[in-house]
């Protein structure tokens, strides 16, 4: 386990104490939860982005064929 030191800003840290003592959660298991929650949603964020750049290349690609299937078909 590794040991951080950070800043938060203070309205941050306000609602973070606020909520935390709701849930009666330690402040290092809420962070660590918080940081897990926002690493998979950022892993998310760069899996549909990669996805998307590989459908233009696909559809780019598709375009290309359907353009040369149409050559076939039409005996261009």
């Amino acid at each position: 386990m590794k040991t951080v030191s950070l800043k938060i800003d203070d309205p941050i840290f306000r609602e973070t104490e606020e909520i935390r003592s709701k849930t009666k959660k330690p402040r290092n298991r809420y962070i660590n939860e918080a940081l897990e929650f926002y690493n998979r949603h950022q892993r998310r964020l760069m899996i549909e982005k990669k996805l998307e750049k590989e459908s233009e290349t696909v559809r780019d690609e598709s375009m290309s064929v359907l353009r040369d299937f149409e050559d076939i078909d039409y005996g261009d």
